[in-house]
């Protein structure tokens, strides 16, 4: 079999039309620069004062047109690799378009219908009214997708050593391939013969399964302890604020590297740091249910029994383990739901301690502001208790800030992965997690780029699709 080449049959029609839209594009933009400190003259049309276009706005206009065609050219490379039969002709590009064909039919689906149903959909249907918003959606969703589907997409194992395979380029033909084994090596193969592109779509998956749900517990904590220190003030918030700024007075990378050197480890302090934050969100479901149903006792002490249950169980689970080694065996083995492995528990714990203190400020903050408002106060003069106040007239109110928050949260806890990978600490090191990946190929970068690139360019489009997503959020709730 022969190498694959980037853009396959579609080269000779769509490469010469790519390439000029590209080199266009920067003299429009190079253009707009230079000719923006020539303004535009102010002519009367009727009784307006009117600003015809300056050669500045024309320039801008060629840029918008210039983008726009290579944004069809792009689509005209994924959409032809989808017809074109076999990978030689689809390309590299065309083929990694149709192993992800899954998630183009996701996105296309979860597009159609949330447009649909948008002003159903309250703040997220909002999204969709702001362009920004969909792009950072359409990102952070295309890598859910991913890493939802990745067993699908990868086409080798991420751990399997090819011979011949080593630093190999993109589009790389394996030799001799057995019956069944995917044929090429699509981005090319790292130091150690492992498929790059198989690599990166299932360090999606390492990624996304850690980053938002450690950020949902770092809220947790932070909701839990900032909505009262707010609202009370007074010694209860001077206590717990002087604890957040004691843990925030350390550089948070110094912090959370800390927290992961197998020294630490060893002492088995990430383990009871974990029974301690994984509790709060069995604090807040209890509080939040009982202040919401206290007028309903009966159907308060079901709903709280039954959560308490669950949630007992679920939290038993994740800070037990079978391990005949392990520092906590609370729950017998065939009562424990799940087992999470050591390292990805010690990042997780290290992520919910190193966020949880700002998100506790940002929650206090507001809570200090909502508090004065007239609707609060006539909660309070009706009779409501105090955590019925909190939790179901205040933090309502505070949501858009929080749901921003969050989103850019995500993409700080996932840069954060991608440090401790780097480093070589948290995640296995046969983890491809991105940052783990980009650290194995940064040895030979300035020979081997592509193996580090791939990661690298992966990790840079979540956190950009995520802080887009943020400011498309932003944007809504301000109209609100």
């Amino acid at each position: 079999m022969e190498n694959l080449t980037w853009t396959g049959s579609l080269g000779p029609l769509l490469n010469p039309l790519f390439l000029l839209a590209w080199a266009a594009f920067a003299v429009a933009v190079l253009a707009q620069i230079l000719l923006s400190f020539v303004s535009g003259n102010p002519q009367m049309q009727g009784n307006a004062l009117a600003m015809r276009k300056s050669p500045a706005d024309w320039a801008g206009l060629a840029a918008r047109a210039m983008f726009g065609l290579i944004v069809l050219v792009t689509l005209g490379y994924l959409v032809g690799g989808l017809l074109l039969p076999g990978p030689e002709a689809k390309g590299i590009i065309g083929t990694i378009s149709t192993r992800l064909l899954p998630v183009w039919i996701s996105l296309a689906v979860l597009f159609a219908l949330s447009i649909t149903f948008k002003r159903r959909l309250g703040l997220y249907g909002k999204l969709f009214d702001s362009t920004i918003g969909m792009v950072g959606f359409g990102i952070v969703m295309f890598w859910v997708f991913t890493a939802f589907y990745a067993d699908m997409i990868a086409t080798h194992d991420p751990l399997t050593q090819l011979s011949g395979m080593k630093n190999k380029v993109p589009g790389t033909a394996i030799s001799g391939a057995d019956d069944g084994v995917f044929g090429y090596y699509l981005l090319g193969g790292d130091n150690l013969a492992r498929d790059v592109f198989s690599r990166m779509i299932l360090g999606a998956w390492e990624v996304i399964k850690i980053a938002p749900f450690a950020t949902v517990f770092a809220f947790m904590v932070g909701i839990t302890l900032g909505v009262p220190a707010g609202y009370y003030a007074g010694t209860l918030d001077t206590i717990l604020s002087f604890l957040a700024n004691l843990i925030l007075a350390f550089p948070v990378i110094l912090l959370f590297y800390l927290l992961v050197t197998p020294e630490i480890v060893d002492t088995g302090l990430p383990t009871y740091m974990a029974m301690v934050l994984f509790i709060f969100p069995l604090i807040f479901g209890t509080v939040l249910l009982n202040s919401r149903y206290h007028t309903q006792p009966k159907f308060r002490n079901g709903i709280v029994a039954a959560f308490l249950a669950v949630g007992g169980l679920l939290y038993l689970s994740l800070i037990s383990s079978n391990d005949p080694n392990a520092m906590i065996r609370i729950l017998p083995g065939w009562l424990d739901l799940f087992d999470v492995p050591g390292n990805i528990l010690v990042v997780f714990v290290s992520v919910v301690f190193v966020n949880s203190p700002t998100v506790f400020r940002i929650v206090r903050g507001i809570v200090l502001d909502i508090r004065t408002r007239d609707y609060v106060a006539a909660a309070q003069t009706r009779g409501e208790g105090a955590w019925y106040v909190m939790l179901w007239e205040i933090l309502p109110n505070a949501r858009g800030p929080l749901i921003v928050d969050f989103c850019l949260r995500i993409g700080y806890t996932t840069i954060l992965l991608g440090t401790l990978g780097f480093f070589g600490l948290g995640l296995s090191p046969e983890s491809p997690d991105w940052g783990t990946t980009i650290n194995d190929g940064r040895r030979l970068l300035s020979i081997y780029p592509h193996p580090a690139l791939a990661p690298a360019l992966s990790l840079m489009s979540l956190v950009l699709g995520l802080n887009l997503l943020a400011d498309g959020l932003r944007e809504e709730s301000l109209r609100d």
